[in-house]
């Protein structure tokens, strides 16, 4: 019996620390663009989860059908930005400048994106489903809110909340 439990044991212990370094190769950490001077850039179509791009200059950058999740976007200029279709689930886009970006048919949901600016943005068929927004920013946004995602289904006036 004893024989047993020792052997298992060591069995764990030993499965137990050859597993996780190999878990560890298996982890990439987050792509830093933060402080980046971006204007221009081409990330369409890319696969850019949880990537950080805080108080990056990424003026007419073209992120269109970009998986961006998670993303940080904190304090970034992003005016003229091409945003369509992207996924912005669960991204930190507060206190950035979106002035005439192109968020047209973007999933938003439950992202935060506070203080942030959308003077002249096209929100058409964009989803902000569960977003945080400030009062402000919704009563905006709902002046020219219209669409349907084509993605979630779900009407742009309806995710802001609009009436």
């Amino acid at each position: 019996m004893i024989f047993r439990q020792v052997a298992a044991f060591l069995l764990a212990s030993i499965l137990c620390c050859w597993a996780f370094p190999a878990q560890a190769f298996d982890y990439a950490p987050p792509v830093s663009f933060s402080n980046a001077e971006l204007t221009g850039q081409d990330f369409s179509g890319q696969t850019l989860r949880q990537a950080e791009f805080s108080n990056a200059n990424m003026q007419l950058t073209n992120f269109a059908n970009a998986d961006l999740r998670g993303v940080a976007f904190s304090g970034s200029v992003l005016t003229g930005a091409n945003l369509h279709g992207t996924d912005l689930t669960n991204a930190l886009i507060d206190q950035a400048n979106l002035t005439n970006a192109d968020l047209s048919d973007a999933i938003l949901e439950q992202a935060v994106l506070l203080r942030s600016i959308f003077r002249g943005t096209d929100i058409t068929g964009a989803d902000f489903s569960y977003a945080i927004l400030d009062g402000s920013q919704i009563r905006e946004l709902c002046q020219r809110a219209s669409g349907v995602n084509s993605k979630t289904g779900v009407a742009t006036r309806d995710s802001l909340g609009c009436r």
